[in-house]
């Protein structure tokens, strides 16, 4: 079902439920709201468990201010109806405490959003607002001044972060896209100088071009709707393990020789069905679906390499991390780091939008996993399962990198060990 169709007391849920769940606010903490049709604001209460609540907790406010409900309509009502006041084209409202941009907000700095595309264009210029009381009428004036600049997600001083949509869908994913990108900033802080795109570089992320000419199916085989399955747990699985975001991630895998599945643009990764995933053939689309924009990366990969059977890419944080600075990625940590990575190159972000047979031919079986500099990571395998299983320990490896550099110097496998893992896994 859509989401959109869901009553404001189940979308309210199951969305506070999702942003505790992932650990982007606490028992206390955060509130949701939605603006009604006829002016009433449907909000989450104050004092509920977050990681418990239901439907029937949600609290409505009436547009002549009387609450209804079982418990007290949440403190911070005064700022979700300054900002509807200000901004007629806002719906719905999230703010939270996630971790990363708290600690943005309590050193007074904006995370800068043009270290990965999807960040820069999906969540916009970031707002920043100044302190006051929370719950207080002068605070909700301070964060809707914020948001009538035009910014739909704000930066609160020693508070946390706001974010607002025309759904509370659309708000909640510009919260979630901006801590993962607050998350990467700080993890390659600690590696290094931090690499940002100019406004043309961002600009080619605009260009994809997924409208592929569209055919419809014949039938559907068995193999296929297997295969369908298969990507749509790849990616809610991608999702619960923080690998993926609901607006980033790609999983695509072969069906033949000039067929393979992607998943769609533009949707939710933790709820696709199988009917979302996008059958591709022969250079033509699925009508009536839209794949996702890297649908002609994909094609190209599969074109060079034959034994290639699923490809995934995604911006997990501690392996981005390199993919947004200049240090090195060592895989050589552990046996299982090196037999499933191999050594990592680092791909030029321009390559990845404007050759992509240049890229094609980087990839395979023999070099299952690149860094896309400003983009993430790419990992391919004979199977949806073996190329999700290079995209895990990669960021699982990346993690354990800078987890280390606390503790001294990284101590690589000896020339002779990895020499051993070549040839007992023939690696070469």
């Amino acid at each position: 079902m859509s989401f959109q169709l869901l009553s404001p007391r189940e979308q309210l849920t199951a969305i506070m439920q999702r942003i505790y769940r992932y650990g982007m606010t606490t028992l206390s903490g955060g509130n949701l709201s939605i603006l009604d049709d006829n002016g009433d604001i449907w909000i989450t209460p104050a004092g509920i468990d977050k990681g418990k609540l239901t439907p029937n907790d949600i609290m409505r406010v009436r547009s002549g201010g009387t609450a209804e409900g079982p418990h007290r309509p949440s403190t911070e009502l005064p700022f979700h109806r300054a900002i509807y006041r200000l901004r007629p084209d806002v719906r719905a409202i999230v703010h939270a405490h996630p971790p990363a941009l708290v600690a943005f907000s309590i050193v007074r700095q904006v995370p800068d959003t043009r270290i990965v595309p999807q960040a820069g264009r999906f969540c916009g210029p970031v707002g920043y607002a100044p302190y006051d009381l929370p719950g207080s009428e002068s605070l909700g004036e301070r964060i809707a001044a914020a948001f009538a600049t035009g910014s739909n997600v704000i930066i609160l001083e020693n508070h946390g972060m706001a974010a607002a949509g025309p759904t509370l869908l659309d708000a909640f994913q510009r919260l979630e896209t901006l801590e993962f990108c607050a998350r990467i900033h700080l993890r390659a802080r600690t590696l290094g100088d931090v690499l940002t795109l100019t406004e043309p570089a961002l600009s080619l992320f605009d260009q994809c071009d997924n409208t592929l000419p569209e055919f419809t199916p014949a039938a559907h085989s068995s193999a296929e709707r297997e295969l369908r399955r298969q990507v749509i747990d790849i990616a809610a699985r991608a999702y619960e393990r923080q690998l993926m975001i609901s607006t980033q991630g790609v999983v695509s895998a072969r069906l033949d020789a000039d067929s393979f599945l992607i998943t769609p643009a533009g949707r939710d990764r933790l709820t696709l069905g199988v009917e979302d995933v996008v059958l591709v053939r022969g250079g033509r689309r699925e009508a009536g679906k839209l794949p996702s924009r890297a649908v002609l990366l994909h094609e190209a990969i599969y074109a060079a390499n034959p034994d290639i059977a699923a490809i995934i890419a995604a911006q997990p944080p501690n392996v981005t991390a390199y993919a947004v600075t200049l240090a090195q990625f060592d895989s050589r940590t552990i046996p299982e780091s090196f037999i499933l990575l191999r050594d990592i190159p680092r791909l030029p972000y321009e390559m990845c939008y404007t050759q992509l047979e240049a890229v094609a031919k980087r990839v395979s079986l023999r070099a299952p996993v690149a860094l896309m500099a400003n983009d993430g990571v790419l990992a391919v395998g004979n199977s949806v399962l073996a190329a999700f299983d290079r995209l895990e320990v990669a960021e699982f490896s990346a993690r354990s990198l800078i987890d280390a550099a606390v503790l001294g110097e990284l101590a690589p496998m000896e020339a002779e060990a990895i020499e051993g893992l070549k040839a007992a896994f023939n690696l070469s």
